[in-house]
This record gives structure tokens, C-alpha cells and sequence, in this order.
């Protein structure tokens, strides 16, 4: 996906958010936060470079993250009414909170420690020595990350 249609995808979903914050439309709101979360977060784990955009190893960190979220929501919204005193409980606290805990809180972190070991055989030396063979190339011809190219022929997608 090209740059500017990610980031305007994340710009479209803050308006949502915005939008359906003002209007009171909490449970949508609840959802379109969610995406502009995994979003971002997708966005901010893409690598610069030929692949651009290639988040291959963290497609799956980034559906998990989409998943677990949306099960998480969809969990709390049909275990709990506004205005309601009764709850059903699990494991001593009320349904709605222990979905709030496992799939919004613990499933995500867990799915964090799971690539974090899983990184070693993702960042091994041979693709550390690539990154860091591209990022001395990419200085021996001045061109630096975030600073606007001089060929009118590449775009910024």
C-alpha cells in the first residue's frame, strides 16, 4: 500500500473518531479507535527502502492486534449495559471487565513478547547486515531518511 494511501487512511479514521466521538456513538467510536490504533501501529512497524511498506513480519502482529481488539469490543458491548447494576461474574470480577483484561489488555501484550522472541530469526544478522549495508549506501549518496528527493521522477507514494 502506498504511503500516501496509508496515511490517509489513518486521517480519515481521526475524523472518524472525532466525528463519531461528538455524535455520542460510543461503540462505534470504540471500533473506529481500535482501527486507527492498529493503523498506526502498522504504519509505524513499515521499513524504508525498496520494500517500502513491506511489513511482512508484522502482518501478523498487526491482524492479531486487529483481531483481538475487535473480539475485546464486540465482548464488552454485549456483556454490559450502561446503567446496569447486575454482572455476571467469572473468575470474580464482572464478564464484561475480564474480556476487557484478556483481549484488550493481556492478549496484546502477549502477542508483543511473542515477537520479541520471535525477532532473532526476523532481525537475524544477515538482515541486520542488509539494513545497515542500505543505510551506508544511502548516506555515501546523501540521501537521508525524511528529506525530500531532488529526481522529479520518484514519487512519494
Amino acid at each position: 500500500m502506498p504511503r500516501n494511501t496509508l496515511m490517509a487512511t489513518v486521517g480519515v479514521l481521526s475524523v472518524a473518531a472525532l466525528v463519531t466521538a461528538v455524535l455520542g456513538t460510543y461503540r462505534v467510536f470504540s471500533y473506529v479507535a481500535a482501527l486507527l490504533i492498529v493503523t498506526t501501529v502498522v504504519a509505524s512497524s513499515a521499513e524504508r527502502g525498496v520494500r517500502e511498506l513491506d511489513v511482512s513480519p508484522y502482518a501478523g502482529l498487526g491482524a492479531g492486534l486487529l483481531v483481538t481488539f475487535v473480539a475485546g469490543l464486540s465482548a464488552i458491548w454485549l456483556l454490559w449495559t450502561p446503567g446496569s447494576g447486575e454482572f455476571t461474574y467469572t473468575l470474580g470480577m464482572p464478564q464484561a471487565t475480564l474480556s476487557y483484561l484478556v483481549f484488550i489488555w493481556i492478549l496484546p501484550l502477549l502477542g508483543a513478547v511473542y515477537y520479541a522472541l520471535l525477532f532473532p530469526a526476523i532481525g537475524g544478522d544477515d538482515v541486520v547486515d542488509d539494513i545497515m549495508a542500505e543505510a551506508r549506501a544511502a548516506q555515501a549518496d546523501g540521501r537521508y531518511p525524511l528529506t525530500p528527493s531532488e529526481d522529479p521522477t520518484r514519487g512519494d507514494d
